[in-house]
């Protein structure tokens, strides 16, 4: 039987597996602390992805290899780079087609919905180090394909919403966001971001070029909005965090200091443009009250 190896132990990571599991296929799941669902045909492996002999000997014989993980955020710049020659030499070396999680980052700010085929211009350190991730792949002649998320939402999230706004809005506490409240904002929910993995590792199509999560968007109030109406809390009380704000808390916790490379251009919509994905990978985004519901 064939099998397939992620890389990370995550949310994503987590939900890929399980589907993939579901529908009769072998998973290897590889990470520092040998995370990942209970399941017959999921096994869970503790190893360093920066082992690339280890890393090699995993994935060979593999049909596909995901990955999905990541440094710390603050750590991107220095950590990330080593990780993903870690990864893509072992993916030279067995020739299994790879398939990367990426994010919008490495865009830098855009106008207006943002397409695939966009050119990767950000100039901060953690688009920039997206952004050549990508692009030593490609160069490198593999068989690879990105799937790039919004900010994640729901069920296992890490995310700005998922840490800020969720729980002070189940508990109907203040909510303090680090970005605009009323400009629609894109949103990715786990599942329908292993969809779009498994569907672009099994798309022969696919590989060579980037694909985007189907998403849901709307503002951040109306997310929270939605989110209070179904589980019966009060209506959100929610408030803008400000450059200074973001500026002293990065004095407690590098985390803050990372945000203003990343927050949308002021009054500009953060859209993306998932048509393709949805046409020719066949994958529609779940509808917000069903992700949201998974919560409560």
């Amino acid at each position: 039987m064939t099998f397939h190896v992620i890389v990370g132990r995550g949310a994503a990571a987590s939900k890929t597996a399980q589907l993939l599991a579901e529908d009769g296929e072998r998973v290897r799941m590889i990470s520092r602390a040998g995370g990942g669902p209970g399941h017959p045909l999921v096994e869970r492996i503790a190893a360093d992805a920066t082992d690339t002999d280890r890393l090699t000997e995993l994935a060979t014989g593999a049909r596909t290899l995901f990955t999905t993980a990541a440094p710390p955020y603050h750590a991107w710049p220095a950590q990330f780079p080593v990780l993903a020659a870690s990864l893509l030499t072992a993916v030279r070396r067995t020739g299994v087609p790879y398939v990367m999680l990426g994010n919008l980052y490495g865009y830098g700010p855009v106008d207006g919905p943002i397409r695939p085929d966009f050119p990767l211009t950000a100039t901060g350190p953690k688009g920039r180090t997206r952004a050549r991730i990508w692009e030593e792949a490609v160069a490198s002649g593999a068989k690879v394909t990105e799937v790039r998320a919004a900010q994640f939402y729901g069920a296992g999230a890490y995310s700005v919403f998922s840490l800020m706004v969720q729980r002070p809005v189940l508990e109907g506490r203040l909510a303090l966001v680090p970005q605009e409240l009323d400009v629609p904002h894109s949103y990715s929910a786990i599942t329908d971001t292993a969809r779009t993995l498994i569907a672009a590792g099994r798309d022969e199509q696919a590989y060579g070029r980037a694909w985007h999560v189907p998403t849901a968007t709307l503002s951040v109030r109306d997310l929270a909005g939605r989110l209070a109406h179904l589980a019966g809390a009060p209506t959100p009380r929610l408030e803008q965090l400000t450059e200074r704000d973001l500026t002293l808390l990065a004095l407690t916790d590098p985390f803050w200091a990372e945000l203003h490379e990343v927050l949308a251009k002021p009054g500009h919509p953060f859209v993306i443009d998932h048509t393709e994905t949805e046409k020719i990978l066949g994958i529609t985004a779940t509808p917000v009250d069903t992700v949201l519901s998974d919560l409560l």
